[in-house]
């Protein structure tokens, strides 16, 4: 471990980690591309698709917890919904961590890619149900989140991802949540999502954990203030933000695979 690559590795998880509280995503989105190109393009030591997500699985584990911790206190969080979703999300993320092993790099790309477009096209869509809705008035379909959260468990885990940035896109336009109960209560189900995907990556192995310590430890420092600028922000802003950086990475990491 270079000077110059833990400086790379600090600057990326405190990116990630101001994402993750001001979005409500565990920060992997943005963490899983620019750990696996950024070192490379810099001319430092790579690591592959599989460590990435070893390293991207324990900073969202992290990095939601920290950002929970600073909501504390904010009336903003779906119990009922973090239960459902949590549960859920925490069985599938931890198959799909531990199934990932028998995957190649490539497919672990891919599945990543397509869970990134999906999250782009949900962002695109206009934002359906009201802004104004009280805890207790908010209802939802369980059936349909109890689907939508394993399945992207599942597909989450593979890459060492919570899925926030794909759970939430569902929330706002599927289950109809408005945005600031969507970005708390996913700050929570990512925490557990997140649980689940790094217990998959430990017990599968191949964690560089002197890269995953240095990544983890700026994310748990920033999360806290990246939610706090979240809370001083429009929340058309924010959607608007979180939709142009899903788009981003999903045009990047694409490129990666079919023009590498």
């Amino acid at each position: 471990m270079t000077i110059e690559l833990a400086t790379t590795l600090i600057v990326i998880g405190v990116i990630g980690a101001l994402l993750s509280g001001m979005l409500g995503i565990g920060g992997a989105i943005v963490n899983y591309p620019m750990i696996l190109y950024i070192p490379p393009m810099l001319g430092l030591p790579g690591y592959n698709p599989h460590e990435v997500a070893g390293i991207v699985a324990l900073q969202v584990l992290f990095s939601t917890l920290s950002a929970v911790i600073a909501q504390r206190g904010d009336e903003v969080i779906h119990r009922q919904l973090v239960l459902i979703m949590g549960i859920s999300v925490l069985v599938g993320s931890f198959l799909g961590g531990y199934g990932a092993k028998f995957l190649s790099g490539n497919i672990v790309n891919i599945i990543y890619a397509i869970l990134a477009t999906a999250a782009a096209i949900l962002m695109s869509l206009p934002k359906r149900g009201s802004e104004d809705l009280a805890l207790h008035e908010i209802e939802f379909n369980k059936t349909v989140a109890v689907v939508s959260s394993l399945t992207v468990g599942l597909a989450a885990g593979i890459v060492g991802a919570g899925g926030a940035f794909l759970l939430v896109p569902v929330m706002l336009q599927i289950l109809k949540i408005p945005t600031r109960v969507t970005i708390a209560s996913s700050l929570a189900i990512t925490f557990l999502s997140s649980i689940g995907s790094s217990v998959g990556k430990v017990l599968a192995g191949g964690i560089p954990w002197t890269a995953a310590a240095i990544v983890v430890v700026a994310s748990v420092v920033v999360a806290p203030l990246g939610v706090k600028v979240g809370r001083m922000m429009d929340v058309r802003v924010l959607r608007a933000v979180l939709g142009v950086v899903i788009i981003a990475v999903t045009v990047k990491i694409w490129t990666g695979i079919l023009l590498p």
